[in-house]
């Protein structure tokens, strides 16, 4: 099928990670993934999480938020209560940052990520956990430098993005306009070894077959593959 923006079936849209974007006292950046930007940050806090507390471990945890001019009409702030797609989105990017972590080597810590949307078009929550975790490392990194931690915790690279059919047609990274109209509709996240952290995958339009299912993983796997190259390069 011809794409809207002219890419192959199997490209990515244009990914810049500009790091140390904000002056903080851990890692932050600005993810460009097409016309999808997001803020993501992550900062170290002593303590962990009450349910660990002398155990000599660590927690990390995120937040998600698009701001009000992130999309087409403005969008409410969630300053009291956060909608159910920004609590499910939040809670994956959490899940799978902590399989980056080693949290006996943290310590008795909390690291918070926090990603903000400034301008959405597709694939806000796989742009989002693939900034956190280069901002997560330029975090470690900083932290490591100051003396805030005594070991490095990260064990796995991770990176997510978007696989789906439109037209019959099995596409890598779709943005919000080939989402809106998907059959098929899904978001991998995986981790250095090849190994998924999370697959949400729905039959938007119809169901599909094992063999279509097998098509979007290897998609989403050589994408990830391209992804992760971007994050070590920004990290360096």
């Amino acid at each position: 099928m011809n794409r809207i923006d002219g890419r192959n079936d199997d490209s990515l849209r244009n990914i810049d990670i500009t790091v140390n974007f904000t002056e903080v006292s851990g890692g932050s950046v600005l993810i460009n993934w097409g016309k999808t930007r997001v803020i993501c940050t992550a900062l170290l806090e002593e303590g962990t999480m009450p349910f660990l507390k002398d155990t000599g471990k660590g927690w990390l945890t995120a937040e998600y938020a698009m701001l009000p001019s992130s999309t087409g009409g403005r969008k409410k702030r969630e300053t009291l209560k956060p909608d159910g797609r920004s609590t499910e989105i939040k809670r994956l990017i959490g899940r799978a940052l902590r399989q980056a972590v080693d949290f006996e080597a943290l310590g008795e810590k909390t690291i918070w990520i926090d990603c903000d949307v400034i301008q959405a078009d597709g694939g806000t929550r796989t742009a989002s956990i693939t900034g956190a975790y280069v901002a997560l490392a330029l975090g470690v990194k900083k932290w490591l430098k100051q003396g805030l931690i005594s070991k490095n915790p990260l064990v796995h690279q991770v990176a997510a993005v978007s696989v789906g059919i439109n037209g019959d047609t099995p596409l890598l990274d779709l943005c919000y306009r080939e989402d809106s109209s998907a059959e098929v509709d899904m978001n991998l996240v995986m981790d250095d070894t090849g190994a998924f952290i999370e697959i949400q995958g729905t039959g938007e339009g119809r169901a599909f077959t094992a063999a279509e299912l097998n098509k979007l993983l290897a998609l989403g796997e050589k994408g990830i593959k391209e992804i992760m190259k971007i994050q070590n390069e920004a990290i360096k």
